[in-house]
């Protein structure tokens, strides 16, 4: 679990936003990420009474992934009395816990994480750094680009580039979202031109803003970015074991023009074609 989170560290993110291609750098995101109370959290420990997280069977985790959810949507509704950012902080770590948790959530999947960043943006939508997270928790594992460009929206909404010099960042991140899982060129367009003008009055503008500004170039030049979402449903395929997660992503790339194979396991792989 402790590698797991580790490798969601907002300077290796940046990293891979900055350098490199597009795709390869989005990709090299998501394959990297591979290697209670009132407030809720999903058992970690063993405690008195409860079962070690080893002993725990499919059904245990399936029932505290109900409990979880329920938590969660009386948390949705629960009054801060002013502790918005608290809650939001409070939620990620539960997050952390729960997405960090690799036997669970090879049994129930990733099915809650849009409802932690559900909360988390409602509370505190001007924490520009946790998009990041949302985007890969949301739109690689779960399979939900649209749902995590919704929940984007609520930091561009929020944030301004006068008063935030780190909001650059979510429009940079609901840019690659659309880019490589919706296809929506035009809003990707946007999205990165936004991003360049955001971040240009700050200390990473000499270096950002031209990058930003020449990938919008590119996507008008060639829009055709059909490769470079093929690679990445791939990648949302076969890292998941998700019945429904892995279903969205096989529907996406056989919409792409994939051919789907299987091996004499019954196990599936999918080509695309040369471009005519």
């Amino acid at each position: 679990m402790e590698a797991k989170i580790e490798q969601f560290s907002r300077n290796k993110w940046l990293s891979l936003l900055i350098n490199g291609a597009i795709g390869s750098a989005a990709l090299a995101g998501v394959i990297t990420m591979q290697s209670s109370g009132q407030l809720g959290g999903m058992p970690a420990a063993s405690v008195q009474g409860q079962k070690p997280v080893s002993a725990m069977s499919a059904t245990d985790f399936k029932q505290a992934s109900q409990q979880e959810a329920l938590r969660l949507k009386m948390l949705k509704t629960l009054p801060s009395f002013g502790f918005d950012n608290l809650m939001a902080d409070w939620t990620f770590l539960k997050f952390l816990q729960y997405f960090g948790d690799d036997e669970a959530r090879d049994v129930t999947g990733y099915n809650l994480s849009e409802d932690y960043f559900d909360i988390i943006t409602r509370r505190d939508p001007k924490w520009a750094d946790i998009y990041l997270f949302l985007s890969t928790a949301v739109s690689f594992y779960q399979g939900k680009p649209e749902t995590a460009v919704k929940l984007i929206e609520r930091g561009t909404n929020a944030l301004s580039r006068q008063n935030h010099p780190q909001a650059w960042i979510v429009w940079r991140t609901k840019g690659i979202d659309e880019l490589l899982l919706l296809g929506d060129i035009p809003d990707s367009i946007h999205s990165h031109e936004m991003a360049a003008d955001w971040v240009e009055n700050t200390a990473d503008g000499p270096k950002l803003a031209p990058i930003f500004r020449a990938t919008a170039d590119f996507l008008r030049r060639d829009p055709d970015s059909v490769p470079v979402r093929f690679n990445a449903w791939s990648t949302v395929y076969y890292q998941t074991t998700d019945k429904l997660v892995r279903q969205r992503a096989k529907q996406a790339l056989v919409k792409l023009g994939a051919q789907v194979k299987k091996d004499k396991d019954g196990n599936e792989s999918f080509i695309l074609p040369p471009r005519k």
